[in-house]
């Protein structure tokens, strides 16, 4: 099992890039697919999928299309903007939730029991 503590900050983006490559060239041999499946099942040339899995650059677009191929966009939810809400504004919302149902019967001629 490799290390599962790298350090991103520390690293260059050559060593990223890099890393991301060897991220990719695990999945595919993972899937049991050459180069040229993956690269045919993602629309793009065999020489991109060998580019990333050497830590060369490719574009953003091609690694979307390898990632779709390979079933791991679920990975890009990392990127995903989740609304927040302050603790002040929950306050105020939950003051606003109503605390007790009322009795909609408008008539008024009812006699208490009293």
């Amino acid at each position: 099992m490799g290390n599962t503590n790298t350090n991103w900050i520390a690293m260059s983006d050559t060593a990223i890039v890099s890393k991301i490559g060897e991220f990719i060239k695990n999945e595919r041999l993972n899937s049991n697919k050459t180069q040229a499946q993956l690269a045919d099942e993602a629309g793009i040339n065999r020489w991109t999928i060998s580019q990333i899995e050497n830590g060369e650059a490719i574009t953003m677009i091609s690694l979307i299309q390898i990632m779709r191929a390979l079933n791991i966009l679920h990975l890009l939810e990392i990127f995903s903007i989740k609304q927040e809400i302050s603790p002040i504004e929950l306050a105020k919302l939950n003051q606003k939730k109503r605390q007790r149902a009322r009795n909609n019967d408008n008539d008024n001629t009812k006699q208490s029991d009293w």
